[in-house]
Formats: structure tokens, C-alpha cells, sequence
């Protein structure tokens, strides 16, 4: 048992630093080629942890093969464009300026109502609003639609807007985060004033808290409402 134990934890050391030097990317967004090798890298580290008989170098050695394939061919798709071209294809266009482009879609092998359910998911279900339509190299499906069907922006109504960065959370299970308070250029000693002033003495009574650009701070307490 204890080998076994031992086994189950280096494959999968091994194939967590595979897969985190792949990318941060979910299953629906790989590459044809990326698929496969997390396929067949789940595959090879399945066998050894089933039978403790097969040396544990047979499952590592090819793992390890694939690996370097992986870093080598993600070189090629980051610098050549006809490398990139060769292994992952190219954007196939289903619809061009309003029409259908039928071969496409037989050559993509989908048909007309797959491609209408997937319009609907993407919030247009009358095609006579799409432009365009692209299935991507990884399989999505990317919607332009008519200039006339596009929601309206605050450019288009020549509306200025202040400037929106990203929200920073400022407390985490009742943990102050002082390093995005020092991004912040604020202290904890400042935070825990801001949270007296509203009734709470205790950092670790709060379950979340963030700091948006314009200083508004938002908290939830543990089992309470917002407030």
C-alpha cells in the first residue's frame, strides 16, 4: 500500500507540472494537438497507480517525452505563423457578410441547426442579426454581429467614463491581504479603521471585502447579508 501511495504521488506531481506549464487553459479552449497530450498524459500515469508490476520509469519516461513535445511545439505556434498555421489550423467562416457559407459548414461537418443552437447560446437567435461567424482553431464559435444589432457603448453616445481598474480584495476568509494594500498604498492599520467606522471591530468577522478604484470598499460578514 505504502509503494502504491508513493507511486500516486510522484505521477501526480508529475502531471500537475505538466499540465501547469501547459497553460491556464480549460478543455473546451486546447488546441487539437494540446488535447491529445493531456489525453494521453492522463493515460500513461493511470497505468502504474492500476499496476504496481509495470516499473514506474515506463509511465515517467514518455510523460516526460511528451512534455518536452509540448514546450517544443508551443515554441513553434509562438514564433513561426505557418508552424502555427500547420498545427492548429486556421479560423473557418460560417457566415461572411450575412450568408451562410455552406461548404464551410460541410467541411467543419455541422449542420445548419447545430449551428443555429450555437448562435442562441451566444444570444442571437434570429441570423439574420450575424455578420460574421467564426469556428476558431480550438473549436469556439465567435459571433460578429450586424453594426445595427451591436449594443450601444458609451463611445457611441460620445458619453466620457471615468476610469474602472480591477476591484482588490482587500480581505479573504478573515486573512487581511496587505500586499494588495500596499499596491493600494494603504496599511491594515487603515483598513481596520474603515471597518470600526462601520460597526466591525474584528477583521476576522468579515469573509470577503474588496477595494474598488474609486476607494468604495464592499464587505460580507460570515452568515450575515451584505452590507
Amino acid at each position: 500500500m505504502f509503494i502504491v501511495i508513493i507511486r500516486t504521488i510522484i505521477l501526480y506531481a508529475v502531471v500537475f507540472l505538466t499540465f501547469r506549464v501547459m497553460g491556464k487553459r480549460q478543455i473546451g479552449e486546447l488546441q487539437p494537438y494540446e488535447l491529445a497530450i493531456t489525453i494521453m498524459i492522463s493515460a500513461l500515469a493511470a497505468i502504474p497507480m492500476q499496476d504496481t508490476d509495470i516499473p514506474l520509469i515506463n509511465s515517467l519516461t514518455p510523460i516526460i517525452l511528451i512534455f518536452s513535445t509540448q514546450i517544443y511545439i508551443s515554441a513553434i505556434t509562438t514564433k513561426s505563423s505557418t508552424g502555427r498555421r500547420i498545427i492548429c489550423g486556421k479560423p473557418t467562416i460560417l457566415i461572411e457578410n450575412g450568408q451562410i457559407v455552406e461548404g464551410e459548414l460541410n467541411k467543419s461537418r455541422i449542420n445548419i441547426n447545430e449551428l443555429l443552437e450555437e448562435l442562441r447560446i451566444k444570444g442571437y437567435p434570429d441570423i439574420s442579426e450575424v455578420e460574421f461567424a467564426f469556428i476558431e482553431t480550438n473549436g469556439s464559435l465567435s459571433i460578429i454581429p450586424k453594426s445595427q444589432n451591436r449594443p450601444v457603448t458609451p463611445k457611441d453616445l460620445e458619453i466620457d467614463t471615468n476610469y474602472e481598474g480591477i476591484p482588490h480584495p482587500v480581505i479573504i476568509d478573515g486573512q487581511i491581504h496587505t500586499k494588495n494594500l500596499e499596491k493600494l498604498n494603504l496599511s491594515p492599520e487603515w483598513l481596520k479603521e474603515e471597518l470600526t467606522s462601520l460597526g466591525i471591530d474584528n477583521p476576522s468577522d468579515i469573509f470577503f471585502a474588496n477595494l474598488d478604484s474609486e476607494g468604495n470598499l464592499f464587505y460580507q460578514v460570515y452568515r450575515q447579508k451584505n452590507k
